[in-house]
């Protein structure tokens, strides 16, 4: 397929279009939730919603990546603002860690995303899908006790992921379930083939049905004392009084305290974790990706940085890629950028001019909506496939989901990197030098063929190998095709030859053809250059 075409953003607004409103409508809860968990006012999650579609949107790479207030801050926002005593101090912390995150992405430091194995980012995906099912289960059912957006096992209220499943039960709405039930029909009544046939279907997504039967359900059981919502049950947008009083929700940072040590610090904190965070989700979206496409890292977190100063000069929360909103985005059927960035503006002009539609849509359509979202991120197929894959890959992605599921985003991941470096080490134990029966022992020879990265790693399995070599033998170690050999290895096979004098062990030791390698990468950069510029200069 034509890369040109599927990167042009005013070229799949059929596409675009529908899935930036989706994902308005998944956004406006989760900045609003956020917020709330983060101690901060509703609208500076507002804000940072439109700032992640519009001018993140704008300036990244990433073609179906959107930005947003990150559940995964939440804490460090909470106990941030507490300590440096004001909301508005708090801001200037968001403007210098969005200049560091920018001095990071011309540091080129997002490389540091693609050193995460696919088991752990699969896992990360599918541990995020079964953290939306279980978050939106109390919503469908009209339990709403809790905020929107926490993706954390333990709540900033002392329940828990699945404790709020218990809770759920004392509080049943009949008309959130009745909601929750017609959304979840039509929703995977539209998944369906023959559907998606019809030309009407495929311009409007299920979810705009779902968010209009939701509200019209909303406004018919406001007659029936057993059926009506309460306003927990619904989202809830800060209305401005007037035009002027929409821009009085901004708040601007305190420039006074840029010598706060304290300030300094929690701006690099928020850099770090947040571009970690967008790392991690950047690499998930494009595996996502029904196009494959690879987003560029650090003008990645360029545009993260222009987004977190812009956001913390106008009052809003620190800015991620996040997961939730991106996967939503694919799943809804956006192409380019451009299905964020009108999510960006969608946000903007319902905050300024109809609040109050806002507020009569039922967090139980959300709720139906995240839950398809979960779904599709955790299907059983997703398991299956990992488990064939075998126990280094599987054992990582289980290890991801359980951490994420039984902790937060960052920890599971945490755990599922560990695990799959010891997997790592353990097959570098392993393989130090390639054996084969039948062509490395005979005539009672044995030879050992190094291989061609030889670390400390090895250290151990080399010396047990050549510790139970029989006296009297005839070994031969050839390093002829290793391109690195730690001076830990070269240490081990001097002292072995030494030892071998003592032992009748006649040892031949064929030395390596290559001194250490140069940075392939550059080489292959340098060699295809100066190959096209042969070429401009052939034609």
């Amino acid at each position: 397929m034509d890369n040109t075409n599927t990167n042009n953003i005013f070229g799949n607004l059929k596409n675009d279009i529908p899935a930036s409103i989706v994902v308005f409508l998944v956004a406006v809860p989760l900045c609003l939730g956020i917020a709330l968990a983060s101690g901060a006012p509703l609208f500076s999650g507002i804000i940072a919603g439109i700032v992640g579609g519009v001018v993140v949107g704008a300036l990244s790479g990433s073609q179906l990546g959107v930005s947003g207030p990150a559940a995964g801050l939440a804490v460090i926002v909470l106990s941030a603002i507490n300590e440096l005593g004001a909301f508005d101090i708090f801001l200037l912390a968001v403007v210098l860690g969005g200049i560091v995150q920018l001095t990071l992405g011309f540091l080129k430091a997002g490389i540091i995303g693609y050193y995460f194995p696919s088991s752990v980012i699969k896992g990360m995906l599918s541990g995020i899908g079964i953290i939306i099912i279980l978050k939106q289960i109390p919503h469908a059912f009209g339990y709403d006790k809790d905020y929107e957006g926490d993706l954390t096992f333990m709540q900033m209220d002392g329940h828990n992921t699945f404790s709020e499943l218990y809770y759920m039960f004392d509080a049943l709405s009949l008309g959130a379930i009745i909601i929750t039930a017609v959304s979840m029909v039509i929703l995977i009544l539209w998944e369906q083939k023959f559907m998606k046939k019809i030309r009407l279907f495929q311009i409007v997504q299920g979810p705009l049905i779902v968010v209009s039967i939701g509200i019209l359900f909303n406004i018919l059981f406001q007659n029936s004392p057993d059926l009506a919502l309460n306003a927990d049950q619904m989202v809830k947008i800060p209305v401005a009084d007037g035009f002027w009083g929409f821009f009085n929700l901004f708040t601007f940072p305190d420039f006074s305290q840029i010598f706060n040590y304290n300030v300094w610090i929690t701006a690099v904190t928020l850099a770090i974790v947040a571009s970690l965070e967008t790392l991690l989700c950047l690499e998930a979206t494009d595996k996502l990706d029904p196009l494959k496409r690879v987003t560029p890292a650090n003008q990645e977190l360029k545009a993260q940085g222009v987004g977190n100063i812009v956001s913390g000069l106008i009052g809003g929360l620190p800015i991620t890629q996040v997961i939730v909103r991106s996967s939503t985005n694919i799943q809804s059927g956006g192409r380019t950028k451009m299905s964020a960035i009108l999510h960006g503006f969608i946000l903007l002009f319902s905050a300024m001019a109809i609040p109050f539609v806002l507020n009569l849509i039922p967090l139980a359509s959300l709720a139906a909506i995240l839950l398809m979202v979960g779904y599709k991120l955790a299907k059983p197929s997703f398991f299956k496939e990992m488990y064939a894959h075998g126990k280094a890959h599987f054992i990582p992605f289980m290890v991801t989901i359980i951490g994420i599921v039984l902790t937060d985003l960052l920890m599971g991941i945490g755990l599922g990197l560990l695990v799959a470096i010891f997997f790592v080490l353990y097959n570098n134990y392993k393989k130090p030098f390639l054996f084969e029966k039948d062509k490395h022992l005979k005539d009672g020879v044995i030879n050992l063929e190094l291989a061609e990265d030889v670390t400390f790693i090895n250290k151990a399995s080399i010396q047990r190998t050549l510790t139970q070599i029989p006296d009297g033998s005839k070994v031969v170690i050839d390093a002829s095709k290793s391109i690195n050999i730690d001076y830990d290895v070269i240490e081990i096979i001097e002292e072995f030859q030494t030892n071998a004098q003592y032992r009748d062990i006649d040892v031949e030791v064929i030395d390596r053809k290559k001194q250490g390698v140069s940075n392939q990468v550059k080489e292959i950069e340098h060699a295809i250059k100066n190959n096209m510029l042969k070429q401009d200069t052939t034609v």
